[in-house]
């Protein structure tokens, strides 16, 4: 196995652990708001249900996309492509606190 390819079986691998605590949170039966933030307060929600299950559609697209990204990576080791991994995952980790702030939080703030 190549350099290029460890790399990205570790980066789709991180994009895994995103898709599977999206599906969690989204069928979670815990009566209890999930956050978003690192050790951050969630905010009051109107309905929990449906704030999980947003919540959870967004972890999952952000785990396909993290992996869809990552595929420049598999053109090995010290190839130029690296930077559209990189950059990509800061463009689609912005996009997703945007969505999160004004899609979700917006949507059901109580």
């Amino acid at each position: 196995m190549t350099a290029g390819m460890w790399a990205f079986v570790m980066w789709a691998a991180l994009g895994a652990a995103f898709i599977v605590l999206g599906i969690y949170v989204a069928f979670s039966k815990k009566e209890k708001a999930f956050g978003f933030w690192a050790n951050a307060k969630t905010p009051p929600v109107t309905d929990i249900r449906k704030y999980n299950r947003a919540l959870g559609a967004l972890e999952c697209t952000y785990g396909v996309v993290f992996i869809l990204i990552g595929l420049p990576l598999l053109a090995g080791q010290n190839s130029p492509l690296f930077i559209i991994s990189v950059l990509g995952a800061m463009v689609s980790s912005i996009a997703a606190m945007v969505v999160y702030e004004i899609g979700i939080v917006k949507k059901y703030r109580a």
